[in-house]
């Protein structure tokens, strides 16, 4: 990171970051949190989301691929829930899939997520709990949402580290803080 770039800063219980600010669309910018290889960071944020999701009814924790495995990995191994990565590429192994469309304000292009075959079964008839990182515009979440229904589960709750923008609007998100939007 230059020394010159803006940033914001964030504190996840008790862990402080500065994120830097990038530009995403003309005269749009967001503080980018990324948790790759930041093993603290992953740490704090499954251990407060761990404490905010006691109590709800919880089989299996699901994201999507790719900054949130970690998170999703630490908040399973707290929590001794499974937990489920969607693929944003097929792969022949993975056999017949249930898939979403969404479109992520970070890449701005449609992808399409994939549950494996062999996880279809950790969702069928089971409480799912959605797991990201940031939830901005919410394409992500729908198209988690969607595939969760398709395979025969149904969302309990949906977590983030992160609200941004207008998501912090959005009932029944839990998080652990809200990320602006920066103009310009």
């Amino acid at each position: 990171m230059t020394a010159d770039r803006p940033t914001h800063r964030i504190e996840i219980e008790g862990v402080a970051r500065e994120l830097p600010l990038f530009e995403v669309a003309p005269d749009l910018r967001i503080a980018v949190f990324n948790l790759l290889g930041d093993t603290e960071i992953v740490e704090a944020a499954a251990a407060g989301l761990a404490r905010r999701l006691d109590g709800v009814s919880t089989d299996v924790l699901m994201t999507a691929e790719t900054k949130s495995v970690p998170l999703v990995y630490e908040l399973a191994r707290r929590t001794g829930k499974p937990w489920v990565v969607l693929r944003k590429q097929y792969k022949p192994y993975m056999g017949e899939t249930v898939t979403a469309e969404t479109v992520s304000i970070t890449t701005g292009h449609p992808q399409t997520l994939h549950l494996d075959e062999k996880d279809r079964v950790l969702v069928e008839d089971r409480d799912v709990v959605l797991v990201d990182d940031v939830i901005s515009t919410g394409s992500t979440l729908d198209g988690m949402r969607a595939i969760v229904r398709e395979a025969g589960g149904q969302v309990t709750a949906v977590a983030a580290v992160f609200t941004e923008g207008d998501a912090d609007q959005v009932e029944g998100i839990v998080s652990l803080g809200h990320l602006p939007l920066f103009p310009g």
